[in-house]
């Protein structure tokens, strides 16, 4: 991509495009084109079309989405399927009509069967039943990509779609209630251990920052909240506070930084086109962990010393999840940054960002 090429960026603001958007300014790229979701509604083919042809980008970077974890996959079914297929949809439409040279579609690992082989690879691709827990947005992001593709093979666009496993970093999502499973470990440990050292005045701004704290984790760290003032958290335990965690903490998961994630999409516009690619392409690390060991690392990190548990009565999802990454180190492409140092820095940028 030249360095003034125009570069639209869907998505600037999340996890992912935040971060493709940080890569592209380190690199030189000085013709960056973004809106908020205020500015511009991706679920409105007349929004889109207008803007892409006001605009005219060149390049796209197609980031945005309506993303979450297993609670908010199982609560927002419908929102999570409409939405992501509108978003993709529309702008996959607007880029073949307005002339884009070439657009990256971004997914996600979920779209592999539940009992696919492990490691993942992209033949794998719907040979097997979806985790209900996130069928929906599976759904919408297979979707997307066969649209690429068809859009590649009818009018001969250059259309990628990228499909990354498990990923964290700066910008990530903390509140609770929608937040995947390291973000969600980073602010539980975090809020224990300021409950551990009576600082509730940390905990409030927590809470003002990140997101309402569900009452079932006060409960954990003996906080009350007052109903007549919810801003009001008081002790009504002498317990010392305990994390309680999700799942049964077997689940095998990989992570990626989004840093690396935004370096492997940038590589791959720059390096690499459809032919070489294929349908999509895996990103990842190539290696995996369990659910209970990196809550372990996570609360070493965090400085969190209390009682961990699981509760097992909560769904497990995907027992494995692992890509088979050999396509795109075939390509000359490869991870850099490693968990522990990933966790340290994200973890950093929560305390700093409070």
């Amino acid at each position: 991509m030249p360095r003034d090429a125009r570069i639209y960026i869907a998505g600037h603001r999340g996890l992912v495009g935040s971060a493709v958007e940080r890569a592209l300014r380190r690199g030189g790229y000085v013709n960056l084109i973004d809106r908020t979701s205020r500015e511009l509604d991706l679920r409105w083919q007349s929004e889109v079309e207008a803007f892409f042809e006001r605009e005219r980008p060149e390049y796209v970077f197609l980031a945005a989405a309506k993303v979450g974890g297993i609670l908010a996959n199982n609560s927002y079914k419908a929102e999570f399927i409409y939405d992501n297929m509108m978003i993709a949809f529309n702008v996959i439409n607007s880029a073949h009509k307005f002339g884009v040279k070439k657009l990256l579609n971004l997914g996600s690992s979920c779209i592999y069967p539940k009992f696919a082989p492990q490691p993942m690879r992209e033949e794998h691709l719907l040979t097997g039943v979806l985790e209900p827990t996130n069928e929906p947005y599976a759904i919408a992001k297979i979707a997307a990509i066969k649209l690429c593709r068809y859009y590649n093979e009818q009018y001969g666009t250059d259309f990628i779609s990228v499909m990354p496993t498990n990923l964290y970093g700066p910008g990530d999502n903390f509140d609770l209630m929608g937040s995947h499973v390291l973000p969600a470990l980073i602010r539980k440990f975090h809020l224990a251990k300021l409950s551990m050292t009576g600082d509730r005045d940390g905990i409030h701004r927590d809470e003002a920052r990140y997101g309402r704290i569900p009452d079932d984790l006060l409960s954990s760290l003996g906080l009350h909240r007052d109903h007549q003032n919810p801003s009001l958290l008081t002790p009504f335990s002498s317990q010392p506070p305990k994390v309680v965690l999700w799942e049964s903490g077997e689940p095998y998961r990989e992570f990626l930084h989004v840093d690396d994630l935004a370096d492997a999409c940038i590589f791959l516009m720059g390096n690499c086109d459809y032919q070489q690619i294929g349908e999509f392409i895996n990103i990842g690390t190539g290696e995996d962990i369990r659910i209970k060991d990196l809550a372990r690392i996570t609360s070493n990190i965090v400085g969190f010393e209390g009682t961990v548990r699981h509760d097992p009565s909560k769904p497990d999802g995907t027992p494995r999840k692992l890509l088979d990454v050999s396509r795109i180190h075939s390509l000359g492409w490869r991870s850099k940054i490693r968990l522990e140092e990933g966790i340290r820095t994200t973890y950093q940028w929560y305390v700093e960002n409070r």
